[in-house]
């Protein structure tokens, strides 16, 4: 139940992912296997959140966490907080979503378990393009969120100076470029397309449809199967257009 769940979660099958996931929570709670209960849980959260009810969906993966936190395994820990991190993004909660990334990146570098880490990465720069300077409101909390006794400021809602930006702009690419490169060193093609699209995204904003074309068409057109997978889908859309 668990390996057919997270295929499809790799496949980005929300639907799938779900109903494989609670049907493995459900055989898993009547057998006591707490690993694959915790498992099935965290993609049961993941899905719950790319269905649009983000913050059920990160109290499942949380629970997920603890679980196996509980019983002293960090079995596909990058991975679980790669989950949790993407999960943080769909409700705008930037900061805690790095927050996991950071920790997902140092289970990587202690434990050796590489395999995931390209989308660590991505995911990193996604996030960084969606930091909080670029929402009034957050800056807002974040004021009021200071120490006792503090007036809050009026929040500052000028926006981004193109320098500002430029600099976060920058950021991002670097955490593309290096998901680009850990993907092709392990040969890992899915990932190496997701990131190669994010970068492809944000060269399409800076003005640069035709070195974006070029780059996506080149990983584009070594794939020969699966083109019904919403990954390949997309990056066909996206193809068009920057044409």
């Amino acid at each position: 139940m668990i390996p057919s769940a997270e295929l499809h979660q790799h496949r980005r099958e929300v639907q799938l992912t779900l109903e494989r996931a609670d049907a493995a929570i459900a055989l898993s709670a009547n057998q006591g296997f707490p690993v694959a209960l915790a498992m099935g849980t965290l993609l049961r959260g993941w899905a719950l959140a790319a269905q649009g009810q983000g913050e059920e969906g990160i109290i499942q993966i949380r629970r997920g966490i603890t679980t196996l936190q509980t019983v002293r395994t960090e079995v596909q820990g990058p991975f679980c907080f790669a989950l949790l991190a993407e999960a943080y993004g769909k409700v705008g909660q930037i900061e805690e979503g790095l927050t996991a990334l950071d920790e997902a990146l140092t289970m990587v570098n202690k434990n050796g378990e590489h395999w995931w880490e390209a989308e660590l990465y991505r995911l990193k720069g996604e996030l960084s393009l969606q930091s909080e300077v670029r929402s009034p409101k957050s800056r807002e909390e974040k004021q009021k969120s200071k120490g006792k006794g503090q007036k809050s400021k009026v929040p500052n809602t000028q926006p981004l100076t193109p320098s500002t930006q430029t600099e976060m702009e920058r950021e991002a690419e670097e955490c593309f470029r290096k998901a680009i490169a850990i993907a092709r060193q392990q040969q890992a093609k899915s990932l190496e397309l997701r990131a190669v699209m994010s970068l492809s995204r944000l060269w399409q904003q800076q003005g640069k449809p035709k070195d974006a074309h070029l780059m996506l068409s080149e990983i584009y057109g070594w794939f020969t199967e699966g083109f019904d997978t919403k990954d390949l889908q997309e990056a066909k859309a996206l193809l068009k257009d920057l044409s």
